[in-house]
């Protein structure tokens, strides 16, 4: 059996070294020509490129609700920094330098964190749900992702899932960070906000873009590998020219093959495949 990994030995390592990787993050982004959005503005740019809403509270097995309860606070925290942000061409949108340290002084709460050691809680947690909505927009758009961490697990079952599975992404201040490009020839900004208790979000530019997107999964089933189940699939990106409303390409996007974390009776007896 290997060695042991410095974060792996105690707590008070594993905050050593998240300590650390925050360090290295920061001295990356200081000696970094990126040219980070910061500008927010009350107006909305009039074309919406697309449109998205999920669902806040959801029943997760083992997870107590006041955890989810408390995401609602943080989710609103972040909005009030993300909602209306401009990109413009040639600056990159980062999500953490866009929201900040969520911490208790700024009214964070303590909120369901997924980390390597599992399912525990901090403060701030939650904030994934706002990134997996803002990584939905970009990719049903031309933006280009430069700094994506996928989840690597299948942490829970679906429940109203409104998105192909994996699409999501994994975010950890501030060296686990969502990040895209606008290398268009036009601004585009985000719009999120809560209502009806859902998050809601808005893609927006000046104008339309020549193409639209849309997203399938296929091949989607559960399979026995030794003694663990995994969840496979892979999830396509069709773009669609949309004058001749004709299929331009089919990208694969991501293809799944995740540990099913949860309950193994709750996996559908159905999706279940020996080969």
């Amino acid at each position: 059996m290997g060695r042991k990994l410095f974060c792996d030995i105690n707590p008070t390592c594993y905050k050593i070294s998240r300590r650390k990787e925050i360090i290295k993050k920061n001295l990356k982004d200081t000696f970094s020509k990126e040219k980070i959005a910061k500008k927010r503005i009350k107006e909305e740019l009039p074309n919406i490129v697309k449109g998205h809403s999920s669902i806040l509270l959801r029943k997760l097995n083992g997870v107590d609700m006041k955890l989810q309860e408390n995401k609602v606070t943080n989710i609103q925290l972040a909005c009030d920094k993300v909602n209306g942000i401009v990109i413009h061409p040639g600056e990159t949108f980062s999500y953490w330098k866009t929201i900040g340290l969520p911490s208790k002084k700024k009214g964070y709460k303590e909120g369901l964190v997924i980390s390597k050691h599992g399912m525990t809680k901090g403060y701030g947690g939650g904030l994934c749900q706002m990134g997996n909505m803002i990584h939905w927009l970009v990719l049903n758009s031309p933006l280009t992702v430069t700094e994506l961490h996928h989840h690597s697990d299948a942490l829970f079952p679906d429940e109203r899932r409104r998105v192909p599975f994996g699409t999501g992404t994994s975010v950890c201040y501030n060296y686990l960070d969502y990040r895209f490009k606008n290398e268009t020839d036009q601004d585009v900004q985000i719009l999120v906000w809560i209502e009806n208790g859902e998050l809601c979000g808005e893609l927006r530019s000046e104008r339309e873009f020549p193409y639209r997107y849309k997203l399938i999964e296929e091949n989607h089933h559960f399979k026995k590998e030794n003694d663990k189940y995994y969840r496979i699939s892979q999830v396509y990106r069709i773009v669609i020219d949309r004058k001749t409303n004709e299929e331009v390409r089919k990208e694969l996007i991501l293809d799944n093959h995740s540990e099913v974390m949860y309950d193994y009776s709750l996996i559908p007896k159905d999706e279940i495949r020996d080969e």
